[in-house]
């Protein structure tokens, strides 16, 4: 474990102790320019001409949280809503395909009432995270 951090440290000074410049001149063997008294190839420096580091949004440029966050909900959404139709379609089914079996006709009720009754809270959910996002913190 001492040979690592040795090896680490001996790594870490070198490379600071070699590329260290005050001036260009320090830097034109290895065909590098002096930014802020590091050496760096012409990659290594941004479009401003210094070596400080920028990161791109990895989400794309305009890309909030927010919005990503909007989209995520939407397709949610619409994956809840197949669900609800498909399972209005099946509680049909099975209540029109009951033949007058009573357990039948009420098993299909019962899936048509719960698709209703969830479709009622997801949509719930939603105009309340949507009324919270929009009113509540908006002004903070």
């Amino acid at each position: 474990m001492k040979i690592l951090y040795s090896a680490m440290f001996i790594f870490l000074f070198s490379t600071s102790i070699a590329s260290a410049c005050t001036t260009d001149t320090d830097c034109t063997t290895s065909g590098q320019t002096c930014v802020g008294g590091v050496c760096m190839t012409s990659g290594d420096v941004n479009s401003k001409g210094s070596g400080v580091v920028t990161l791109d949004n990895p989400l794309g440029k305009g890309v909030t949280p927010n919005l990503l966050i909007g989209k995520v909900i939407n397709g949610v959404l619409g994956v809840v809503g197949s669900l609800a139709l498909i399972m209005f379609i099946y509680g049909g089914f099975t209540w029109m395909l009951s033949s007058g079996n009573a357990t039948l006709v009420e098993k299909g009720k019962n899936i048509l009432m719960w698709a209703v009754i969830g479709l009622v809270i997801i949509f719930s959910a939603y105009a309340l995270v949507n009324f919270v996002f929009k009113n509540v913190l908006a002004g903070a």
